[in-house]
């Protein structure tokens, strides 16, 4: 489905200091100041999972990460829009490659790789964020047993995940081939909620 371009929302998200970091040395020098556990979502899409998890888990810090502005302007609003509006949460607009450099080595407990772009072409299997190259950068930013959640309605990624955690020397700890008919704590997405009614959810929890 092509992304829908939506005018002005560059300008809308560079208004959102404080929620919305812009300038990524801030990201250092603010959000990892003290010794809260600290969760990354890397593609966000609309919020709606992160926006919860940041409701339901006041003392976790929650980074949400997407690349797109017209995306992340969906976000923000959600966010606006929400009667609870969770202090524990801010949003960066960019490519995980271009603030990976900015993001401080083994602080974050969890990644959240929810519904990532599958890439299903072989000659873009380095593109997918659970490529071997991906996940060992991962593990340079997460903790000691940290944690890499993904979740996906396409099997064929899902199956390449598993191949590329072993590749990258992690221990898959609890996999669902249908992860809604099992009691596994979980936060939809807004794709999530639509695509659960057409098939399984697939499930992988990995430890560094």
């Amino acid at each position: 489905m092509r992304l829908r371009k939506v005018k002005g929302a560059l300008d809308y998200l560079k208004e959102k200091e404080g929620l919305v970091i812009t300038n990524l040395n801030d990201l250092l020098s603010n959000y990892f100041k003290d010794n809260k556990p600290i969760h990354l979502e890397i593609g966000c899409g609309k919020g709606q999972f992160i926006l919860n998890m940041a409701k339901t888990y006041p003392d976790i810090g929650f980074i949400a990460l997407e690349k797109y502005d017209s995306v992340l302007l969906r976000a923000i609003k959600k966010y606006e829009d929400s009667e609870e509006k969770p202090t524990n949460l801010i949003f960066i607009l960019g490519d995980f490659n271009d603030i990976y450099d900015y993001l401080p080595r083994n602080k974050i407990n969890t990644i959240y790789l929810n519904f990532s772009d599958p890439w299903p072409k072989n000659r873009q299997a380095k593109r997918r964020l659970t490529h071997v190259n991906f996940l060992n950068k991962y593990k340079n930013l997460l903790v000691k047993d940290g944690l890499i959640i993904q979740k996906t309605d396409n099997l064929e990624l899902f199956n390449f995940s598993l191949e590329q955690y072993e590749e990258a020397n992690l221990s898959v700890i609890d996999v669902s081939l249908d992860l809604h008919k099992t009691n596994i704590f979980n936060i939809m997405t807004e794709y999530e909620e639509k695509k659960s009614l057409l098939g399984p959810i697939y499930y992988a929890k990995v430890k560094v």
